[in-house]
């Protein structure tokens, strides 16, 4: 095994630009292809969404093909919770030289509604070298590859020297209370070394082919909600005062708007730019180039933050998205409410921002609290065998394309983990053309037929290697 220090950007430069390409024999009409597609598409047809109680019914068909691939009962458990439920499956080695890895993916998908889509949403549908569903990229994709890519390597006869388990969880688009669990009550069954995320990770090519490069995430921003609540004795609408709840609610939001917090540069973000760097022209590049000189240069950093592509990476990131207030039409408002929804930079604590919010309020009648209890989220260190495995997934693939650290702006379930002292990485191998694929949580969302082709082989190159 190589060692569990983190990885320097020199180091993983080197091993970016020197790693040989692994070779990958996949037949035009390889039969694990076919399995995925068929994992997908029954996947697809069950609408695993909060309130309808199909989750289950995708666990159980899911531990029955891992029963029939010849993983014993006592290692498949569905574990229900809160109205879902979970499968962890342990494929144990024989004489295990390493602690276990854990692959994670969820079951879940966010509502559709069919006549908002041109095709419907929970029916598998193949058309135009895409498959069509609810699910098709987030995450029934990584559920289908991931599963394909274990039962093709306990098919080939391969003999893991340590335990793969895979935990699938059933409410990560939701409350995310699976993951919570896995890191805290079920944890005596899911005690690895470190966890693979199908849920991130990926790849994009723009539309004329261009590679745009393979994510390798390490961190993901914390996810946390504020409440912003002002107070007011009311009275007659007729007889309006100067002091009003609604508007020093609105005041202090217009300061929150204008507000910008510090920028930051973690290991992460870091070799993200350095990457995105060397790619990037114009003044775009030359910002970039400027941040990464000198990290206090606030301007630079700004510019970065401007763009479409690059927004919120520079720095925690906070917005009003829910507003409530007054009680009746002719009425002055007793009381007025805001959600603000922060994804807060790794490691910083929630409660360090809502005293920095407390300040941009900038108004003692404006109570600034938090709205749940989510701990800092934290950055997994960048392996060396890991980056290694995925690269050469992605080099044996995508010869041309880049693999460039990430952190995610948006949550998954690897930050219990996380937190927890878990490290968890984004190595999904799978891609879209960008932007026109880029549906997640949309209308019409779909996955290229290649692409889950592609990330069976991915998987199966990436675990073999990890696992051995």
């Amino acid at each position: 095994m190589l060692p569990r220090r983190p990885l320097s950007i020199a180091l993983l430069s080197t091993i970016l630009l020197s790693l040989p390409l692994a070779t990958l024999a996949s037949p035009a009409n390889d039969p694990w292809h076919a399995k995925a597609r068929a994992l997908l598409e029954h996947a697809v047809n069950i609408p695993t969404v909060a309130g309808r109680g199909r989750v289950p019914e995708l666990a159980a068909y899911l531990a029955a093909q891992y029963r029939e691939a010849g993983i014993p009962d006592a290692d498949i458990r569905v574990m229900p919770y809160e109205k879902t439920a979970a499968l962890i499956v342990r494929w144990r080695a024989k004489k295990p030289t390493a602690k276990p890895i854990m692959v994670i993916a969820h079951m879940d998908v966010v509502e559709a509604k069919r006549e908002d889509w041109e095709l419907d949403p929970f029916v598998f549908t193949e058309r135009d070298g895409y498959y069509y569903g609810r699910g098709t990229f987030d995450d029934k994709m990584g559920i289908a590859a991931t599963t394909t890519a274990i039962l093709k390597l306990k098919a080939s006869g391969f003999a893991p020297q340590r335990d793969i388990i895979v935990f699938y969880t059933g409410d990560e688009e939701t409350d995310g209370v699976g993951a919570e669990l896995g890191a805290t009550k079920w944890r005596e069954l899911l005690e690895v070394e470190f966890g693979l995320n199908a849920d991130s990770g990926r790849g994009g090519f723009a539309t004329d082919g261009r590679p745009l490069g393979f994510a390798l995430q390490t961190a993901e921003k914390t996810f946390a909600n504020f409440t912003f609540t002002t107070k007011n004795r009311g009275g007659h609408s007729s007889k309006p005062r100067k002091d009003n709840a609604i508007y020093q609610l609105a005041n202090a939001l217009q300061r929150l708007e204008r507000y910008r917090f510090e920028p930051a540069l973690n290991e992460t973000t870091r070799a993200y730019f350095n990457e995105r760097a060397r790619m990037e022209k114009g003044p775009l590049g030359d910002a970039m180039r400027a941040w990464l000189k000198d990290p206090k240069n606030g301007k630079a950093a700004d510019v970065i933050e401007a763009s479409d592509t690059e927004v919120a990476l520079t720095r925690t990131r906070c917005v009003a998205t829910l507003l409530s207030g007054g009680h009746a039409d002719n009425a002055l408002p007793q009381t007025a409410t805001a959600n603000v929804n922060c994804r807060i930079m790794p490691g910083v604590s929630p409660d360090a921002i809502r005293a920095e919010l407390e300040k941009v309020a900038a108004d003692p009648g404006v109570a600034v609290t938090r709205a749940d209890d989510y701990v800092a989220s934290q950055i997994s260190p960048l392996r060396p065998d890991v980056v290694q495995a995925y690269t050469a997934a992605v080099k044996a693939l995508h010869p041309a394309s880049p693999v460039i650290p990430q952190m995610s702006t948006g949550a998954t379930d690897a930050r219990p983990f996380r937190a927890s002292g878990i490290p968890i990485y984004g190595v999904d191998g799978s891609w879209g053309i960008v932007p026109t694929d880029s549906r997640t949580h949309g209308r019409d969302e779909r996955l290229p037929v290649k692409a889950l082709d592609d990330d069976v082989d991915h998987w199966t190159i990436m675990l073999k290697q990890l696992a051995k």
